[in-house]
């Protein structure tokens, strides 16, 4: 988000400085703050938008908030894009007089100074009142200052839904409304209009009914300076909730501690993949990679585990033995070999699946990997790197408890057979694009997991190995 873009309002700048010290102990403090374990340098505030004004009994206050950071220039934060140094949340803000008990959870603390004096602030989406308040605006299309609200005039989104926060996410936050819409509200913002609200509209308009289409939106236009041009940030998305859809991660170690099999759902996994990478493709202009292209993919993804094997000691026995993945596919570009690259889910895995109580699947949470910029994760790529992704949640879910090497063998075999089906192409046919996508995905997870989740590292790393080893086999041969 450009400095130019966004300088705040003499109101928006007083706002905070009544903030400033609570946010400051609050922010660390919950799961979507990306930053923890490092101090923050300073606060600005990047827009202040009153949805209710303070004078009420309750007021609402949205917050776009820049946070600065001591920048870390490790090879592991340089792997992940993750940058640091300037990020922008968006917070929602409830202010009272006094905050009653139901509330307390929700505390982020008594201001003392500036035009805020004298009032509790809090947590506003553990408010019924001011959740309900959030929805009537989206209900409504308009702009509240800098915010803009749309929807689809189609649909239609009662008033009265009583609203319950999601419990468990790591970098969004989502509430549901009377079991009948989910509303996402991205928490760290980024100029560009967010992939889990680009993608579903156009799947919507495309017809695809593998993905909620969303109800309605909102947006905040940030002008440059003087300029006439604004850039536009997503702000969240408000789509139908699937009640009674079980998660497909929830669904697979449910089904696999009772002993029975999973490979009908992930063939019909399958088949819903390469019905949303169809919708996908007629929906967005696709592309050919070339040789520049290919060689240019490979050489990122031993870029990128050359700093994985560096940031983790574990993985660096097996390094050479996945890289001969990269270079066979840098090899078949050189060759001539060349690929279609179109939009995809880009973080696709089990738990980004729902099964519906009919048994029809559906895809979710279409932002990509959140820790990349939000350029690359709008970049078109093979459809394979979804594929990619499912194969190793498999993986993971054959992991859960007992290692069933056989269970994931068989759910990646008919998943492969499903997406075969609908595309009329089985992504094992093309065993060199497979393995290389694969391999980065492994990588990928063998940092995050020794960064983020020590006890799990043995799964990705158990990948590692078995890749790695095919490789050598191949250089056998």
């Amino acid at each position: 988000m450009s400095e130019a873009a966004t300088r705040p309002t003499a109101h928006a700048t007083a706002l905070l400085a009544s903030l400033d010290p609570l946010l400051r102990a609050w922010l660390p403090r919950q799961r979507w703050f990306a930053g923890k374990g490092r101090p923050i340098s300073a606060l600005e505030a990047v827009t202040a938008t009153e949805l209710l004004p303070r004078s009420s009994p309750s007021g609402l206050l949205h917050l776009l908030l820049r946070v600065r950071q001591p920048v870390v220039t490790t090879q592991a934060t340089a792997l992940d894009g993750t940058e640091l140094a300037a990020d922008c949340y968006q917070l929602l803000i409830g202010t009272r007089r006094t905050l009653p008990p139901h509330l307390a959870s929700a505390l982020i603390g008594h201001v003392t100074e500036g035009p805020l004096a004298g009032h509790t602030v809090y947590e506003a989406l553990h408010d019924p009142h001011l959740a309900e308040l959030l929805l009537e605006r989206l209900r409504i299309p308009g702009r509240a200052g800098v915010l803009r609200f749309e929807r689809d005039m189609s649909v239609e989104i009662p008033s009265g839904l009583g609203p319950r926060l999601l419990a468990g996410e790591q970098s969004n936050t989502s509430l549901v409304y009377g079991d009948t819409f989910i509303l996402k509200l991205f928490r760290r913002v980024v100029p560009g209009i967010n992939p889990d609200l680009e993608l579903p509209l156009q799947l919507a308009r495309a017809g695809c009914a593998r993905v909620p289409a969303p109800a309605a939106w909102f947006l905040a236009d940030l002008a440059h300076g003087t300029a006439a041009a604004a850039e536009t940030c997503g702000l969240g998305v408000l789509q139908p909730f699937l009640a009674g859809a079980e998660n497909g991660w929830e669904l697979a170690l449910r089904m696999r501690a009772k002993g029975e099999s999973f490979t009908g759902e992930a063939r019909a996994l399958g088949r819903a993949t390469a019905q949303v990478h169809a919708a996908l493709a007629a929906a967005l202009p696709t592309v050919t990679l070339g040789r520049a292209q290919v060689e240019a993919s490979a050489d990122a993804m031993a870029d990128r585990l050359t700093a994985a094997a560096r940031a983790v000691p574990a993985l660096r026995p097996y390094a050479p033995g996945l890289l001969t993945a990269f270079e066979a596919l840098a090899d078949l570009g050189a060759e001539g070999q060349s690929w279609t690259a179109q939009r995809i889910h880009g973080d696709l895995h089990l738990g980004q699946c729902l099964r519906s109580p009919d048994g029809e699947w559906s895809l979710i949470d279409f932002e990509g990997e959140p820790a990349r910029p939000l350029s690359e994760r709008r970049l078109p790529q093979p459809p394979v790197r979804d594929v990619a992704g499912m194969l190793r949640s498999f993986d993971y879910a054959a992991s859960h408890g007992t290692w069933e090497p056989q269970w994931a063998d068989d759910c990646r075999a008919a998943y492969c057979s499903g997406y075969a089906e609908v595309s009329g192409r089985d992504p094992r046919t093309d065993p060199v694009l497979l393995r290389a996508h694969e391999t980065d995905k492994a990588v990928y997870e063998v940092l995050y997991e020794a960064r983020h989740r020590p006890d799990w590292l043995p799964v990705p790393l158990a990948a590692v190995r078995r890749l790695a080893e095919d490789g050598s086999a191949d250089e056998a041969h």
